[in-house]
């Protein structure tokens, strides 16, 4: 991408990008106290203008984060909401550009320190994977998917994703693309950082919510269209050998979008190519977050 970075907004002020900066033995960083949401603002090919994609989803699942993590007096989603659309202004970006919101404690203390809360917006480039043509190589992770009661996947904290990136870092190592992880009782729960799909027979199948996933902003929105294309859609638990007798599997995810995964442990997935229900679904995903059809406007929020 042409444009780079060089204004970020911290606790609702611009500043310099690399200025932004928190004390090394702060909260956040000593114990992973920080939740955070990834958001992507999409070029309109046609008006040239830019729209953050599902910002309100993605602000209410923040909220979430924060009540759960118990902050003490946390920003509100006014400002919040605002920070990402500075974020962007600020940066004038000439193309799509990717949305790193997080709030963390700003402050020294231990592992019950609950404030003060500081937070901070960062608008980026961030170049799309060439897999979303080709497809991706997979590979069912040794390591287990976090449970609800163990550190519940459903709150988009950093301290999950150690977990995505020891089965990533693995799964790398063994000459995959990506790991898909499983829950304690073996069955599919989605991949270090994006949600799952398969297509059995025509039917779009996604493990349920009670299957250690993140409550997933962008497998809501594929969910939707699915449905919207006449695609049977069935949210249920999925056994591990269905990744291999699918017809297709894709992910999904604000950093990943909609990208085919054409074998699974070195086996074919289908044919081995990317399928047309993935493909079709892809599509479709591409013109809604574009706005390049007039479906679910309210689902983009203009940057004026």
């Amino acid at each position: 991408m042409a444009w780079t970075a060089h204004t970020i907004i911290q606790n609702g002020k611009a500043i310099p990008f690399e200025d932004a900066k928190v004390h090394a033995l702060s909260v956040g960083l000593a114990y992973g106290a920080a939740v955070f949401e990834g958001i992507r603002a999409y070029m309109n090919p046609s008006t040239k203008r830019l729209s953050v994609f599902r910002l309100e989803e993605h602000l209410a699942r923040l909220d979430q984060g924060m009540k759960f993590m118990r902050f003490d007096s946390p920003p509100s989603r006014d400002a919040l909401r605002q920070g990402v659309l500075d974020s962007i202004r600020a940066n004038a970006p000439d193309d799509d550009c990717y949305i790193r919101l997080q709030v963390h404690i700003e402050a020294r203390g231990n592992q019950s320190t609950t404030g003060p809360v500081g937070w901070v917006c960062a608008a980026i480039p961030r170049e799309r994977s060439t897999k979303r043509e080709s497809g991706i190589a997979a590979c069912v992770s040794s390591w287990t998917r976090i449970a609800d009661n163990t550190m519940p996947a459903r709150i988009k904290a950093t301290a999950n994703y150690h977990a995505g990136r020891i089965a990533t870092l693995q799964a790398r190592a063994d000459g995959y693309d990506m790991p898909i992880l499983l829950t304690r009782d073996g069955k599919v729960s989605e991949t270090a950082a994006a949600c799952l799909f398969l297509v059995r027979d025509g039917v779009v199948i996604t493990p349920t919510r009670d299957s250690d996933i993140l409550e997933s902003v962008t497998r809501d929105t594929v969910l939707a269209l699915a449905a919207e294309h006449g695609l049977p859609v069935q949210e249920r638990r999925a056994d591990r050998t269905e990744l291999y007798v699918s017809d297709e599997v894709f992910l999904c995810g604000t950093g990943q979008e909609l990208a085919p995964i054409t074998s699974v442990d070195r086996l074919p997935v289908g044919d081995g190519k990317p399928g047309p229900i993935t493909m079709r679904l892809q599509q479709a995903y591409e013109s809604v977050v574009r706005g390049t059809t007039d479906a679910h406007a309210a689902w983009r929020t203009p940057v004026a």
